[in-house]
């Protein structure tokens, strides 16, 4: 049976416990999920946060997009999958999240949680329609979206914009003190509402 795929794009800390749980959370809805680890080049997730944060530091940025962008193909082009495929990201994977919407003209869907904007002469490029989460306190991500979002109604993208009030940058990793838990399951349920209308509907 062929099923629609979603390609997860994890913070700066690699595939850690927290983002395996959302592979899974995607997995028991029916998508074929797949997390690349962005420090599989240096061993993987080293099991714990502090110094997971510390590799991620020492990574070539440009190479590791690239590995998202041909993990995504893959993904998209594997025998099992409907030809339909969503990306999710959060931090910096909602950064790559944005970018693989500018770069993959066939993404069907991309779910950006506050991660950085691409520059906005990128936002002509933007196929796939968008669903933004944005966290209220997060003063350098949402600094660079009213710009952002000029571009994407001057380039004709379908994007909805939730920002969650009282929330901090990160608000849906359950494993830090910034979680929130009402506004990440509110989060969750449009991503899923929005994945089961671009993949599935």
């Amino acid at each position: 049976m062929c099923v629609c795929a979603v390609s997860l794009a994890h913070e700066n800390r690699g595939l850690n416990p927290h983002i395996e749980d959302i592979v899974r959370r995607l997995a028991l809805d029916g998508f074929m999920a797949l997390a690349p680890d962005a420090l599989t080049p240096l061993g993987g997730y080293p099991g714990g946060e502090d110094k997971a944060r510390q590799l991620f530091a020492t990574l070539d940025q440009a190479k590791t997009r690239e590995n998202f962008v041909a993990g995504a193909r893959y993904l998209k082009s594997r025998v099992d999958c409907n030809g339909k495929l969503g990306v999710v990201g959060f931090c910096w994977g909602g950064g790559v999240a944005h970018v693989l919407a500018t770069r993959l003209p066939d993404l069907d869907a991309a779910v950006p949680f506050y991660g950085n904007h691409p520059p906005a002469e990128d936002a002509a490029r933007v196929k796939p329609p968008l669903l933004i989460h944005f966290a209220a306190v997060d003063e350098r991500i949402n600094a660079a979206w009213p710009a952002y979002e000029v571009a994407l109604k001057a380039a004709g993208v379908r994007y909805t914009a939730h920002q969650y009030a009282g929330t901090q940058h990160g608000f849906n990793n359950d494993t830090t003190p910034r979680f929130d838990a009402a506004s990440a399951r509110l989060a969750w349920q449009r991503t899923l509402a929005f994945f089961g209308e671009t993949l599935r509907g």
